[in-house]
């Protein structure tokens, strides 16, 4: 079964760039420690008024590892300390 993408754009103003790349490395670091995680890359956009600065894009063996790495109490608190809207969601891949 081929891996699971997830795809979470995030709204960061202009000059907190710092603040929320501090935040994505933390998340990052449990992230990576969890099963079935196998990468994740963050983009930023070449236009600084783009609703979506940043989007994180990750890959996951299945639904349900990441599903699990998100209820996890460590994540719970690591996201919900973030003040930057963000909106995930899971895709499989159907084109290459």
């Amino acid at each position: 079964m081929p891996p699971v993408v997830l795809i979470n754009p995030f709204e960061v103003p202009e000059g907190k760039d710092e603040a929320f790349l501090a935040e994505w490395e933390a998340a990052k670091a449990f992230m990576e420690r969890q099963p079935g995680y196998i990468t994740t890359r963050l983009h930023r956009s070449l236009a600084p008024n783009a609703r979506f600065r940043f989007i994180n894009v990750a890959e996951w063996e299945t639904v349900e590892h990441f599903q699990t790495a998100l209820q996890h109490p460590e994540f719970v608190t690591l996201r919900d300390a973030t003040p930057f809207a963000h909106f995930p969601a899971i895709y499989e891949v159907v084109r290459t």
